[in-house]
Order: structure tokens, then sequence, then C-alpha cells
């Protein structure tokens, strides 16, 4: 769908009509933004991960960014159920001088209904390159009981959702202590690059979540969410 908006970006909502993901299922999903274009990504509804009888859901998002332009790769979150297997790729090519702010969230069970994930098979990767050089690669890989593997330290201190944003601009240095200043405690933001922020979030619940996600996105996009997100 391309709904009406204000500014000058064109906004784009993913449907997902077979209502979620499980074993077996292919997605795979493609855009670019050409030159001194802006172009906001976003989807429906979050996406749901069922129990999957046997092998994995895959889905697969390509993103190009040319010169000039702009991406906002902002999904609604992704919700894993029991028994869920899921392999999720976004691979991302910039060229130098183009912008992205990409967000990729992550709930282990919607807690207001009681849901636990005691088994899981996860595997999370993000690939952001710049001139065909990667200069950002994130991997999350999750097998067996979720809650306890979530349950440490060093691995979540009881968290039951993470988002992970990336903003890359060549002005992001510049945003780094602002970005900080709006993180909860349970959250990180590291500069690996000049032009590269990353920062993840960890909260108790999807809704935690948003409200910590939201002011991030906001000083990052200087820009409205799209109305999808206030549904």
């Amino acid at each position: 769908m391309f709904p009406r908006t204000d500014g000058a970006a064109l906004t784009a909502v993913l449907l997902n009509t077979a209502g979620g993901i499980t074993g077996g299922d292919r997605f795979d999903q493609r855009a670019t933004a050409q030159p001194g274009t802006q172009l906001t990504l976003s989807t429906q509804a979050a996406e749901r991960a069922y129990r999957a009888a046997s092998g994995r859901g895959r889905v697969c998002t390509g993103l190009t960014v040319q010169q000039g332009a702009r991406i906002d790769w902002l999904p609604q979150e992704t919700i894993l159920y029991d028994g869920s297997a899921l392999a999720r790729r976004l691979d991302v090519t910039l060229v130098p001088g183009a912008r992205a702010l990409l967000v990729e969230s992550l709930i282990f069970g919607r807690t207001a209904m009681g849901e636990t994930v005691r088994q899981l098979d996860l595997d999370d990767r993000i690939t952001v390159t710049r001139a065909g050089r990667i200069v950002f690669a994130d991997r999350t890989r999750m097998m067996g009981d979720a809650q306890a593997r979530l349950a440490g330290r060093a691995t979540g201190q009881g968290a039951r959702a993470l988002a992970s944003l990336i903003f890359a601009a060549p002005e992001a240095g510049d945003l780094l202590e602002a970005a900080r200043a709006l993180l909860p405690p349970t959250g990180g933001i590291s500069q690996p690059a000049p032009d590269l922020l990353f920062a993840r979030l960890l909260a108790p619940d999807g809704f935690a979540l948003r409200r910590a996600l939201i002011p991030l996105i906001g000083l990052f996009r200087q820009a409205p969410l799209p109305k999808v997100w206030m549904i």
C-alpha cells in the first residue's frame, strides 16, 4: 500500500496476506531508492512467526540506496511464538553519501497473554555495505529455551523484547550524544564507523520497547512515524 503522506518521502506499507510466517514459508522483498529520493518502508502490523512443524520460515529483505537518497526501514515488531523457527536477512547496500535508518524489533512471546518461548530456532542477520565494503554486520543466533537464554545477566536480564537500530549517514556522529541521552538503562549505542551508529535496546515487553524506541527513531528521522505505527 502507498498511503498519502505530508512530507517529500514516498511511504510504502508491506502486507503479509498469509497472516504470519511458519516453517517452509519464503518471503523475498527488494526496494531501491533512486538518486535524490526518500523512501519509508513499514508494515501494516506486527509480523508473527508461528510454531513450525518442520524447517524454518525465511524472510530476506534487500535495500539499495543510491546517491543522495535515503531509506527508512521501519517495520513493526516481529512476534516470536513458542516453537517458531525463523531465518531473517536484512542486506543493505549504500553508495557514499546515501542515508539509511534501519530498525528491527523482536518480541519473545506476548507477556500480556502469558506467552513464553521455551523452544525457538532463530537466525537473524543484518549486513550493511558501503561502496562494496561491509561496514556493519550483526548476527543473532538463538536455539532452545529463549526465556532461559534471556534470563542471564549477560544476555538479557529477563528481557522479553529487543530492538536493533542502525543509522548510516554522513552526519551520524553528530547525533551520538543526543541519542545516548534518550536511551533507557537497558539500552546502549556505539559508533563503529564515523558515519554509522548502532543501538540495541532491551525491554520487559513490547510496550516498554516502543516507549524507548520511538523517541530514538524521532531523533534520527526528524519526521513523524508512519501512521501504521499509531494504529
